[in-house]
């Protein structure tokens, strides 16, 4: 724990710091929509004691609908459970000093505005880190702090910068977004990490440090094969729908219902999908005999594979190509995923809250032998918990005032 988190915890609301692996750790969340609520989240499925700082107006993720529950978008919903809200206006001397004051005691303070957007409340890193040294700052932007820190950053415009939406859509169509901000996802992802490690170093060290990530970074590391093509061959990627430039075969192949994700990612997984579809003797064609010849002639090969596969429906093939070592899965909706991980025993939808405030959600996709993720809280409602942390936060010393509060359009 922090010093500058002292003795005093905010209580109620059904938070208990002592369970979890990261039990005992006060995270201040500034971030907002998706990228640092989603580290956040996580954290606090593992215990830290989230406090999610809104504006008067709230997340704006309440309000992105429909999908709803109730009156509540399920957007929001889904990557604020574990946290208790205060609503607090950075414009007001009083409230940006409630900030200020529970900066000062977190050990982690999380924000994405852009960058330079809270040092004229005094939450910004320098600032924040003079009066607690210790404290881990995580700092998630578009394009980084530097030349690029002028420019918004949204998961859509980094996927379309980074590149990866060259690589999405039909080879003679247009470039696409993948379905989800998957930038964005992996950017929180990529949070939760760095401030695991920088705890990791305080833990030694006793000393806190600035920990950066930018959604394009994020980008251009997931985009790893691709990303090495090009940084190790020079090679630039096109868009082949949902071919894989180096494997075959590796895509969704016609079923007698729908399509079906067949990979045969070596040569005896090929040879065992070719005795499972009836056609052995393909897998000793000297044409197909390697993944090399494969991929060199695939529209050769394709049809006879589809051929058989047209003679069963996709999850029949499922069965039957799974119990023989080969790779493969229907093409599902939302719902049919979640069927899936509930016939594999993975239990994935947890509720969280009681009553008329339970809420189902995702399990957290991380399972620990000896320190489970815990579902202590529903996603707060705005402000909900602003009466008891207004009352912890003005009792002890006061943070230092730091300036006049300007009219900020972050």
């Amino acid at each position: 724990m922090n010093a500058g988190s002292a003795a005093v915890r905010p209580v109620g609301g059904g938070a208990d710091g002592s369970r979890g692996p990261l039990g005992g750790l006060l995270v201040a969340d500034f971030s907002r929509v998706l990228a640092g609520p989603y580290a956040t989240m996580l954290l606090a499925d593992l215990g830290a004691d989230v406090v999610k700082v809104e504006g008067p107006q709230g997340d704006d993720t309440r309000g992105w609908m429909p999908p709803a529950r109730g009156d509540v978008s399920t957007y929001y919903l889904g990557i604020n459970r574990g946290k208790r809200s205060i609503a607090l206006d950075f414009r007001d001397a009083a409230d940006a000093r409630l900030a200020r004051e529970l900066a000062r005691r977190a050990d982690v303070v999380i924000e994405n505005f852009r960058p330079g957007g809270l040092a004229r409340y005094g939450l910004d890193h320098p600032t924040v880190s003079a009066g607690n040294p210790g404290v881990v700052y995580a700092s998630i932007t578009g394009f980084g702090s530097g030349p690029g820190r002028h420019v918004p950053g949204y998961d859509l415009m980094v996927q379309a910068v980074s590149g990866l939406m060259s690589l999405t859509g039909d080879p003679e169509g247009p470039p696409y977004r993948a379905g989800i901000s998957v930038f964005d996802v992996m950017a929180g992802n990529h949070a939760a990490i760095g401030i695991l490690a920088a705890l990791r170093h305080r833990d030694a060290t006793g000393q806190g440090q600035l920990v950066e990530v930018n959604l394009l970074s994020s980008a251009l590391t997931g985009l790893v094969n691709h990303s090495s093509g090009y940084v190790a061959g020079g090679s630039v990627p096109y868009r082949m729908g949902n071919a894989h430039p180096s494997v075959f075969p590796y895509e969704p192949l016609p079923a007698a219902d729908r399509e079906l994700i067949v990979t045969a990612a070596n040569d005896g997984q090929f040879r065992r999908l070719c005795e499972v579809l009836g056609i052995p003797g393909v897998a000793d064609d000297t044409r197909f005999r390697h993944n090399s010849d494969r991929t060199e002639r695939r529209e050769e090969l394709r049809p006879l594979l589809v051929e058989r596969l047209r003679t069963r429906t996709a999850l029949e093939w499922f069965d039957l190509l799974v119990e023989a070592g080969v790779p493969c899965g229907p093409v599902n909706t939302i719902d049919g995923g979640f069927a899936l991980a509930e016939r594999f025993g993975l239990d994935p939808v947890v509720e969280v809250g009681e009553g008329d405030r339970a809420v189902p959600t995702t399990r957290h996709p991380i399972r620990f032998s000896e320190t489970p993720a815990a579902y202590r809280l529903p996603p707060p409602e705005l402000d909900e918990h602003g009466t008891e942390l207004r009352e912890w936060l003005e009792d002890g010393p006061d943070c230092p005032p730091y300036g006049t509060p300007e009219d900020s359009d972050d």
